[in-house]
């Protein structure tokens, strides 16, 4: 639940990680005066707008990680991840009352109010700046499906809509109500960008929307960044270039090394994290991800399916499992899930499966930062302090050639193990107890991490994200069901996203329009594959 004390901390945070940007401050006042938590980055900024230096703020550069997601993304892979939100019907519920729910709470994360922009030559990171004729009315939008819309109109309807890139001079997130499915539900779409949301600075639009009760006023940003002239905006940064080298420095480092060093940065802080990191990093590229049909040339327009499938049926499995002296996760039973269903799916292509052969996913987990661990006692309110600040890489090969399913689960568990053993992973109890929504901002993270890593290392991303287990709502009215949008990188025709939501676990499948024509057959296999494991 969002309240004023949760969400002033969620600001202070971002006052901590740097300048985050929105409406003018308070005349007479310095933002970082009102805000403890700011800076001293702000601090010195204050100081240098109270000196008269009018440029104190223009500089909130992109890293550049989020810079490389604007440079690589084409018509073919827009870099936004989206869910698709489905809410029981509510008496008052209107578009007009979720365009005012939407203006409350993006008050309390200014980067929704901010556009990129470019400087002459690309010579310099792009920036942050205000947009001075931001219109909250044409990011949130309005739809309909013919009554009664069946889930199969709608996953038509996501897959068109997020195959549109966000329009690059506005701010990067747009936002559909959507009416008229069965039983007088209505679901939200949201598209958000992924240089937009780093789970520092900005949280995905899906948890500040979501939430049982909320009612606070925002806080003061900490400084405004104001878009002058391209002129001025060049010399601004070139001047805070000047004033701090070591960020040349390390932006050089970052251009030459190419975006997974940027990755290895923002998957592992921690001395001990980045190193476990950096080698996973290497031993993956020297083994590149088996050939697969999953890889293929990726065209502009998607396919998307929702499965939805019950978290007692997991937990069954893992505690089966646990009984015959097999200690396994609830993820590893959702993986060795996806495993049985890819390999249902191959084998109803006709495809010839042999034994020992596999898929590689990638599977982003969040880990907990050196910051949040004193010495050997981590608590849960440590780790739901630092969720966001590192996202590690787990590259397991899917045994998709076995065709015992609880082998496949011992398999995959054991793979599991052997990389969580060197870093520290956040429980799913601490991860479903972030204020607020939480999946949506996870899968954004690792919808980042998947963006940055080369695809040659892994032929699918999977983000598997524990959810709050009991009932959220938005304006009143209660939400269903929540299923993630992962976007494709170019080669890689599938995505899967998962959020376990009030004893559901739901399966957003993102695709190729032309490469996966039977999406539904693979859906399918899922179900079909947790019903072997319980079988077992």
């Amino acid at each position: 639940m969002w309240s004023r004390r949760t969400i002033r901390a969620a600001a202070g945070r971002a006052g901590r990680a740097g300048p985050a940007t929105g409406g003018p401050a308070r005349s007479g006042s310095c933002p970082a005066q009102q805000h403890p938590t700011a800076t001293q980055t702000a601090e010195r900024g204050c100081a240098a707008a109270a000196d008269g230096d009018s440029m104190a703020f223009v500089t909130d550069r992109l890293s550049a990680l989020d810079a490389s997601f604007l440079y690589l993304q084409d018509r073919t892979t827009p870099m936004h991840v989206g869910s698709v939100l489905v809410f029981e019907p509510a008496e008052g519920f209107s578009y007009e009352g979720l365009v005012s729910l939407v203006s409350n709470r993006i008050a309390f994360v200014p980067r929704y109010r901010q556009r990129v922009r470019q400087l002459p030559g690309r010579i310099l990171p792009p920036v942050w700046v205000t947009d001075d004729n931001f219109d909250v009315t044409y990011h949130v939008r309005r739809s309909a499906l013919p009554r009664p819309g069946t889930s199969e109109q709608l996953e038509e309807f996501v897959a068109r809509v997020q195959s549109r890139q966000l329009d690059l001079s506005r701010p990067l997130w747009e936002l559909y109500l959507v009416d008229g499915l069965q039983d007088g539900r209505f679901a939200i779409v949201t598209k958000t960008h992924v240089s937009l949301v780093d789970g520092i600075n900005a949280i995905d639009i899906g948890q500040i929307l979501v939430d049982r009760d909320v009612e606070a006023e925002p806080s003061a940003p900490v400084g405004t960044a104001r878009g002058g002239g391209d002129l001025d905006m060049f010399v601004a940064s070139a001047l805070d270039f000047a004033r701090r080298p070591v960020r040349v420095l390390d932006v050089a480092r970052s251009g030459l090394a190419g975006v997974t060093t940027e990755a290895v940065k923002v998957a592992g802080r921690g001395a001990s994290v980045a190193g476990y990191v950096a080698g996973n990093i290497v031993r993956s590229a020297a083994r590149p991800a088996p050939s697969s049909p999953l890889n293929q040339e990726v065209g502009a327009h998607r396919r998307f399916a929702m499965v939805s499938t019950d978290l007692a049926d997991y937990q069954q499995i893992r505690r089966v499992a646990g009984e015959r002296g097999e200690p396994v996760s609830v993820n590893d039973v959702v993986l060795a899930t996806v495993t049985g269903a890819l390999r249902g799916w191959l084998l109803a292509r006709g495809a010839v499966v042999s034994t020992g052969q596999t898929v590689r996913a990638l599977v982003p987990l969040s880990v907990l930062s050196e910051t949040a661990r004193d010495g050997d006692t981590v608590t849960q309110q440590s780790q739901r302090e630092h969720i966001g600040e590192e996202v590690m890489p787990t590259f397991v090969d899917l045994p998709v050639g076995e065709a015992r399913p609880m082998m496949r689960l011992h398999q995959i568990a054991f793979a599991m193990q052997q990389q969580l053993d060197a870093g520290h992973p956040v429980g799913a109890r601490s991860l479903s107890g972030i204020a607020g929504f939480a999946p949506p901002t996870l899968h954004s993270l690792g919808a980042r991490l998947g963006s940055a890593m080369s695809r040659r290392m892994f032929n699918l991303v999977i983000t598997n994200v524990p959810g709050p287990q009991r009932a959220l709502s938005a304006a009143g009215a209660s939400l269903v069901a929540s299923y993630p949008v992962i976007p494709l990188v170019k080669g890689q025709a599938l995505a899967i996203g998962l959020t376990s939501y009030n004893g559901r676990v739901d399966f957003g499948l993102n695709a190729d329009r032309d490469a996966m024509v039977d999406i539904e057959l693979l859906g399918q296999c899922i179900v079909d594959a947790l019903d072997e494991l319980l079988d077992e």
